[in-house]
C-alpha cells in the first residue's frame, strides 16, 4: 500500500467550496428564517423556507460562476482569431 496521497483535480476543489457554500448559505437563511418567523409573522412556516431557498439560490448562482467565469456580469469572451489580430499589430 502506497502512503502518497492521490493529488486533487481542481473541478474537486470548487465542488467542496461550492458544497460548503451552499451549507453556511443555506444556515444562515434558514436563522434568518427562524428570526423573522418568530419575531415578524407569528411563527409561520413559509419564512424559514423563504429564506433557506434564498440561501441555496445564492449559493448556486457563486457556484455556477465558479464553474463558468463567462457567467460573471461584466465579462467579455474575446475568440482567439481577434487576440490573434492585436498581437500581429
Amino acid at each position: 500500500m502506497s502512503s502518497t496521497p492521490k493529488p486533487t483535480s481542481s473541478e474537486n476543489i470548487v465542488a467542496q467550496k461550492a458544497l460548503a457554500d451552499l451549507i453556511v448559505k443555506s444556515g444562515v437563511g434558514f436563522s434568518a428564517g427562524v428570526i423573522a418567523s418568530v419575531i415578524l409573522f407569528r411563527r409561520r412556516a413559509w419564512p424559514v423556507a423563504l429564506g433557506t431557498g434564498f440561501g441555496a439560490g445564492m449559493a448556486y448562482a457563486d457556484c455556477d460562476r465558479s464553474f463558468n467565469p463567462a457567467r460573471i456580469p461584466g465579462t467579455r469572451i474575446i475568440p482567439y482569431s481577434e487576440v490573434k489580430k492585436e498581437g500581429s499589430s
